[in-house]
């Protein structure tokens, strides 16, 4: 919770058609384009990238 959450006020809830479709952009050969521009060889390789969380390592 940060400071601008109201904890006595309901959670927001909106209705599928008054959603906003988000658009993805990803870094392809060294500039970003957005995936919706993507032939469907691509959109398929980039549902199969793995992501990868690099861990913390210690000073010592």
């Amino acid at each position: 919770m940060n400071d601008m959450t109201d904890p006595t006020q309901a959670p927001l809830t909106l209705k599928d058609e008054e959603r906003t479709r988000c658009e993805v952009w990803t870094r392809v050969m060294g500039y970003h384009r957005p995936v919706t521009s993507f032939n469907k060889g691509k959109k398929s390789e980039h549902r199969e990238r793995r992501f990868f969380v690099e861990g913390r390592r210690s000073l010592g």
